[in-house]
């Protein structure tokens, strides 16, 4: 199975969570694309975000962003 170009407007909007900060969400403005808003409500359909427009992670969210932080670092190094 190979990623997805669905699979990857996910993570990277993932990894624009700031994991250091469960206080810390993001919004998802209606004049961002369309890829990217999609991936915001299939983020929060999966429960790893609290609202369709982003929100705060989930428990969930927070170990998914987790994973998708440690997975771009080390593709990157």
């Amino acid at each position: 199975m190979k990623f997805s170009q669905q699979h990857l407007d996910e993570l990277n909007l993932l990894v624009q969570f700031d994991i250091s900060s469960a206080a810390t969400g993001i919004k998802v403005h209606s004049e961002a694309g369309e890829a990217i808003q999609a991936a915001a409500k299939r983020l929060y359909d999966k429960g790893l975000c609290t609202l369709p427009d982003g929100g705060y992670l989930t428990d969930e969210g927070i170990e998914m962003a987790e994973n998708a932080d440690r997975i771009l670092r080390v593709l990157t190094a």
